[in-house]
């Protein structure tokens, strides 16, 4: 009888030669079952399990082989029948303490010493269950969702040795990730956690899409100009068609794009003046984004920094003659501070810097660090000059992740004009079977986000924009006045800027009736956290390290009746830590900001 034959008769007992002592061998060959039918009844091909007679045992004759395949039966498995090593088993049958002598269905891989203990590898791929009396460091599979025959536990910190199904790592990789925050009441990021259901239909459908390659996707590439484009119109470049842009992984890349092309324009200046190149500068404020000092360090750049103080809270132009001399590359001035969510006044350092040029002849130039404000300021501020209207901004990045309204991760870098954008900077690159102009940090990488980006900038239009970010800028501006109210807390700004604002612990006058404080920011962001809240606190940069203050982050999706269930808990918060009888525990805090 053939296997074919077989696999089409309804019969009660599998003709194999594998599911009992009558049974007929299907191929002749007396170490294979080649249908991997199971038992009485059994349909062939359902399942795998090992001859009765003959050398091999019954230690594959049971669930433990059922995703086997092709069952050999050349020596007793070293596998229980849960899939579990068995020194014993596997030394009886004579085979090798690692299963070499003969292949076990179940795919054990028995790590067993000359007195038959085991360190125990379970079969397919991976340890075996623990034990509940033993230490376990690995990860366990929930048993409601185990698989007879397949590993149940998984070391933490090694590629396992085989496969598993795709259900078993789905599952283990989905019960991690649960174990993350809740986005929407996360206060801390600016990163967007949030698309329709369209987005998400498109973001799966583009998901194996390489935006570096431009020669495959030439549609995709087509699209990022067309993205470029529209932001060099929105942030009103004189010829939006006459400028350049490019996407890239995230506004970090974008903004140290932009240092590079003024870093480039700096050298080829001083080298065609006969002057010396190997001591550039870069000034911008002390609560600039850490991209910044990653900039400066990566690419030998001293970085000036100029103080913040409460009389001056962001880079303005006060004492910028200071910071400026003739090896400065550029300005870079933030629209949304990353510790406050401030505007830096562009125009104010712009006229600074001219005063600058007057006196001494140096022509600095500005990049505009819009990571947050760029896709802010356009639609709720729009006659406020930042942008290319400044004549002396020359580039500007942004990020699609954050108020642009993308999934992570997606920048943006435009220059002014082409001009302003070093040619030797740009590469042309033979890439399969094409040839490409990229000027990026990053290589090959997602292009699904740039056609979200499109996706959101037809989806809302100008209008729909405008809609979205005034609806969180009202939110940020009604909470801010709410906890400007409360007793222990004074405002730094009050979120009229981007959707972003801080908060200091304000003093307890005497005599206020109310007990003396024994708790902190830091004591209020860990009682929020217990409710599911993440706010942060931290100190302020250089020259205000000893301000502490706490920030939230408005986005898209956190509702005024969120607003209104968040301030009923720092109330709750706040009534909790006051009525302590002694301060909380010391623990120890954040020496900086980096988010």
């Amino acid at each position: 009888m053939t296997i074919e034959s077989m696999s089409e008769a309804s019969q009660d007992v599998c003709r194999c030669g594998c599911a009992g002592d009558t049974a007929e061998r299907a191929d002749g060959d007396a170490r294979t079952c080649a249908c991997r039918c199971g038992r009485t009844g059994c349909t062939c091909g359902d399942r795998c399990t090992c001859c009765t007679t003959g050398t091999c045992g019954d230690g594959c004759a049971s669930d433990a082989a059922r995703t086997a395949g092709t069952c050999h039966c050349g020596c007793r498995c070293g596998c229980d029948e849960h899939g579990a090593c068995d020194c014993d088993r596997a030394a009886e049958a004579g085979c090798n303490a690692d299963g070499t002598s003969g292949d076990c269905g179940c795919n054990c891989a028995c790590d067993c010493d000359d007195d038959r203990h085991t360190s125990a590898r379970a079969c397919g791929s991976t340890p075996a269950s623990p034990s509940p009396d033993a230490p376990f460091d690995g990860i366990a599979l929930n048993p409601l969702f185990a698989r007879p025959g397949v590993a149940t536990a998984f070391d933490r910190d090694r590629l396992p040795s085989g496969e598993s199904l795709p259900e078993t790592a789905y599952q283990i990789v989905h019960d991690e990730a649960m174990l993350d925050g809740n986005a929407r009441l996360n206060l801390a990021t600016f990163v967007g956690t949030w698309m329709d259901d369209h987005a998400n239909r498109l973001y799966l459908e583009a998901a194996d899409k390489n935006m570096i390659d431009k020669d495959e996707y030439p549609r995709t590439a087509e699209i990022e100009r067309r993205c470029w484009t529209m932001l060099a119109d929105l942030w009103h470049a004189p010829s939006p068609e006459g400028t350049i842009g490019t996407s890239t992984i995230g506004s970090s890349e974008a903004a140290m794009l932009g240092g590079l092309a003024l870093k480039r324009r700096w050298q080829q200046a001083r080298r065609a003046a006969g002057k010396p190149t190997d001591r550039p500068n870069l000034v911008m404020s002390s609560a600039v984004q850490v991209c910044w000092e990653k900039f400066c360090n990566y690419f030998e750049v001293e970085p000036r920094f100029v103080p913040i103080s409460e009389e001056h809270k962001t880079l303005d132009g006060h004492r910028l003659e200071d910071y400026v001399d003739e090896n400065t590359i550029g300005v870079v001035a933030i629209l949304g501070v990353t510790y406050t969510g401030m505007y830096e006044p562009v125009e104010r350092i712009a006229a600074a810097l001219d005063r600058i040029q007057e006196r001494t002849g140096l022509d600095v130039k500005i990049h505009v660090d819009a990571a947050s404000g760029g896709m802010v300021a356009p639609f709720i501020q729009p006659d406020l000059k930042w942008d290319f209207r400044v004549e002396r901004v020359v580039s500007i990045n942004t990020s699609g992740h954050k108020y642009g309204l993308v999934y992570p991760g997606l920048g943006w870098a435009v220059w002014r004009t082409a001009a302003d954008l070093p040619e030797d900077l740009v590469f042309k690159v033979s890439y399969l079977g094409g040839e490409m102009p990229t000027f990026a940090l990053n290589f090959s990488r997602p292009g699904a986000q740039v056609l979200l980006q499109y996706y959101m900038f037809l989806r809302l239009g100008f209008d729909g924009y405008r809609r979205v970010q005034q609806a969180a800028h009202d939110v940020a501006v009604y909470l801010a006045e709410r906890i400007g109210r409360m007793d222990d807390f004074t405002l730094w700004n009050d979120g009229s800027d981007i959707p972003v604002f801080a908060w200091m612990l304000a003093d307890r006058p005497a005599g206020s009736g109310r007990p003396e404080r024994k708790w902190d920011l830091y004591d209020l962001q860990e009682r929020l956290r217990a409710k599911g809240w993440l706010v942060p606190a931290y100190p302020m940069p250089a020259d205000l390290t000893t301000v502490t203050v706490q920030r939230i982050v408005v986005r898209n999706g956190f509702s005024r009746d969120l607003a209104d269930d968040f301030l009923a808990d720092l109330e709750d918060a706040v009534r909790y830590l006051d009525a302590l009888p002694a301060p909380m525990p010391s623990q120890a805090r954040s020496a900086g900001f980096h988010h």
